[in-house]
């Protein structure tokens, strides 16, 4: 016998580059007159629908024995993403339920977060302390610790992408140049949890501003010679910015995503016009421009890290077969949705470590959401499976 498989993939790209609006047509059979779950269904299916339109990716494989076919299957793949889904249309004949979507599809490059894609996860910005104090006398933008995670808290929201939230009075590191390596012995950061917990997010965003310096220490006196050279560029006025950018997941404490960002460039502000770091004479210097353009960088770096995270929420009540999650509309959550269920296993021999998770193979399914809160129910009761209080749902 002689077996041989045959895999062709072919891409069909109803896409360029750049995000398609595009609209899709689900159906769906109303059972029992329950007409949310008929419409959930018909959305699920129009965005299937959309999705392929969009982006699908087709897999023939073919078994071939002694020179027949026995065997052959199809299938047919999307792995783009849905943004600002609008319902355009509704319509419904009998028992079955049209619906009519429309999506702004983009490609999902490497990602495979699935539907945890489409939430706005929760997010801390922390304060951003700097290694060098001093550094900043010059130009007076002493306050770059604090006003840096503001602009990027402003920007995050901008996007629409997250909900976050702001601690910059927040300092995670003690050991500022050292961080982040100054660990615990389980690898996690001492109040990054605690953090977390108190703001009710997913993710903390911590930094440390590494160096404001200028190039030329001697180019900034205060005598005339060295007005007048600065006046004609006879010196070196360059001044550097780096500084370090951390996302840490909160349930746990470990690290997600680490990177520095660096720039340098003409510190051109004249005596008295800059009043701190992101005002208004400190944008329009070139070194304001540059550190403005390495602040979009941070926030499209952010976005990148976490769109690819899975969605998660704590559990803040079980009353029998009955689950209160601390996350509701404002992250995208809607009736009908399916959350997977997980308990938070910590061991007393291990006080201080990451708490494990164990899949419950129950989920929830959410009839009643709020703002900042939902609730739904599990097919059996969380006695019987052990979920409880700060055990987890997650969305993939």
């Amino acid at each position: 016998m002689k077996l041989a498989i045959l895999v062709i993939t072919a891409l069909m790209a109803a896409a360029t580059a750049q995000a398609v609006v595009l609209e899709g047509i689900g159906h769906a059979t109303i059972h029992d007159d329950d007409v949310d779950s008929a419409r959930q269904e018909a959305r699920q299916a129009a965005l299937r629908d959309v999705s392929l339109q969009y982006e699908a990716t087709i897999s023939s494989r073919d078994t071939v024995e002694n020179g027949v076919i026995t065997e052959s299957r199809l299938q047919v793949a999307s792995s783009s993403r849905a943004r600002s889904v609008k319902v355009v249309d509704e319509y419904r004949r009998g028992n079955l339920l049209r619906v009519t979507v429309r999506a702004d599809m983009s490609g999902s490059g490497h990602c495979q977060a699935g539907e945890a894609v489409g939430l706005r996860k929760r997010v801390a910005v922390t304060g951003f302390p700097m290694v060098y104090p001093d550094q900043a006398r010059i130009g007076r933008i002493g306050d770059a610790g604090e006003i840096l995670p503001q602009l990027l808290q402003a920007d995050l929201r901008a996007t629409g992408n997250l909900q976050v939230f702001g601690a910059t009075t927040q300092r995670l590191f003690s050991d500022l140049l050292n961080a982040p390596t100054q660990q615990k012995f389980n690898n996690r950061l001492t109040n990054v949890i605690q953090v977390a917990r108190e703001l009710g997010v997913q993710f903390v965003v911590a930094g440390v501003i590494r160096d404001v310096g200028v190039s030329d220490p001697d180019a900034w006196g205060t005598s005339i010679i060295d007005r007048m050279q600065r006046g004609i560029g006879a010196v070196n006025q360059n001044r550097r910015f780096v500084a370090d950018l951390m996302i840490y997941d909160g349930f746990s404490g470990s690290p997600i995503y680490q990177e520095r960002f660096a720039t340098e460039a003409r510190w051109n502000a004249g005596p008295g016009s800059s009043d701190g770091f992101g005002s208004a004479g400190f944008q329009e210097t070139s070194y304001g421009q540059a550190v403005g353009g390495l602040m979009r960088d941070m926030t499209a770096a952010v976005n990148n890290a976490l769109a690819c995270q899975p969605f998660i929420t704590r559990v803040t009540r079980v009353d029998g077969n009955r689950v209160t999650l601390d996350s509701g509309a404002t992250a995208g959550l809607r009736p009908g949705d399916e959350l997977k269920l997980y308990r938070s296993n910590s061991f007393f021999d291990s006080p201080g470590a990451t708490p494990e998770l164990q899949d419950s193979r129950t989920t929830v399914t959410l009839n009643n959401v709020h703002p900042d809160f939902s609730n739904g129910n599990m097919p059996v009761s969380g006695g019987l499976i052990n979920i409880q209080r700060d055990d987890v749902a997650i969305v993939w």
